[in-house]
């Protein structure tokens, strides 16, 4: 077998339907399998896939055992020669693991490689790609030196672009592939981390088998990020000891570092706070678009596209555009986020087979899924 994708689900019923679908897309052509670990979620997440995805191996753990054990738990009985480690809050394109598996065929020496990640907006996620978070480095970030010159920008590997390939030291745990014999030798996720270092400390222990990790933007995939994890005073606890964590397996404890974290640590909680509310908005006007609307412009996918580009241009006002995945790829639609995102427009996708719609306005708050009555 070629591939198989670990996806691990906590309370997420409705963003890990959409994800799954997605995936499926993602591996036809491909001889691939589909591995959803669930941490003993409390919302219907396992029936859901029970009845929407029988041949999927479904794993139910009868706690929530972290994402470090969990994800191992689901490489134990995969059986691809790769496997991917996905978020249930993501959306692949059809094309993604095609394109990753030229890459690692072309490619010597690969350890991890990870993609371009966008919110649910559109907005590039700079944790795409990020060096080794030595304690100086994960000062800059948590202060947000970062933002003010590329010397303090190592966190976020700022030597590459957002679509510029490149080594990197480190990938995000939200999308991940690795060869699965690779995995096993470092270990796999350190079950010690209940979450947040987790990915760093992967990407660490490949680098010092003497591997070398990519990130690969010419593929795009969404992950809306606000909806499994919530970015406040306990994340930033979390955050916190994870780095510490890290910092205690790899490097000398810092007296430094603990200060500069509590400092961090209190702008943190104020800065999200205060983005929480800013960012909260009302919809002016929605425009969806579906096979009916396909039919009015003889089926051409690309001048309903372009209407909506000129729409976006001459029309002010808060737009929620709708995309029908019945009548668009995912990959479509991510390439229409990706290249026309705007203070203007948010997303939605219609799940057609479930009857809902799907998608996140910012990478802070939770996501919105609405249930469509007939």
């Amino acid at each position: 077998m070629q591939l198989s994708v670990i996806i691990l689900n906590y309370n997420v019923r409705y963003f890990l339907e959409q994800c799954v679908l997605s995936v499926q897309k993602a591996l036809e052509g491909m001889d691939g399998e589909i591995i959803v670990v669930d941490n003993h979620s409390s919302d219907e997440s396992c029936a859901m896939m029970k009845q929407r995805f029988p041949n999927v191996k479904l794993i139910e753990n009868t706690e929530n055992v972290g994402f470090p054990k969990g994800n191992n738990i689901g490489v134990a009985q995969a059986k691809g020669e790769y496997i991917c480690i996905l978020n249930p809050d993501t959306v692949v394109a059809e094309d993604t693991f095609k394109k990753i598996a030229a890459f690692f065929e072309v490619t010597d020496n690969v350890g991890v490689v990870g993609c371009k990640l966008i919110d649910g907006t559109g907005t590039f996620l700079p944790e795409s790609k990020r060096g080794v978070p030595t304690p100086w480095v994960a000062i800059t970030k948590i202060c947000g030196f970062y933002k003010f010159s590329d010397v303090f920008g190592k966190y976020y590997a700022q030597h590459l672009s957002e679509n510029q390939s490149g080594k990197v030291d480190i990938l995000v745990g939200a999308f991940m592939v690795m060869k699965r014999n690779l995995y096993l030798e470092v270990g796999g996720f350190d079950e010690k981390c209940f979450m947040y270092s987790d990915d760093i400390d992967l990407s660490y222990m490949v680098l010092q088998k003497g591997k070398t990790n990519y990130y690969f933007p010419e593929t795009t995939v969404i992950h809306y990020k606000g909806e499994s994890t919530i970015r406040d005073e306990k994340y930033m606890k979390r955050f916190q000891e994870a780095m510490q964590f890290f910092y205690n397996k790899h490097f000398k404890k810092s007296v430094v570092f603990d200060f500069f974290m509590k400092i961090g640590a209190l702008a943190f909680s104020f800065l999200k706070k205060k983005q929480s509310v800013s960012q909260k908005r009302a919809i002016d006007e929605y425009v969806i678009f579906s096979k009916e609307k396909l039919y009015l412009h003889s089926g051409k996918k690309e001048t309903i596209l372009n209407d909506l580009i000129h729409f976006k241009n001459d029309f002010q006002n808060s737009i929620e555009v709708v995309f029908d995945t019945k009548s668009f790829s995912y990959k479509e639609i991510i390439a229409f986020m990706n290249s026309h995102k705007s203070k203007n427009l948010t997303f939605k996708n219609y799940i057609y087979t479930s009857n809902y719609l799907i998608g996140s306005n910012n990478a802070i708050d939770r996501g919105e899924v609405w249930q469509v009555k007939n």
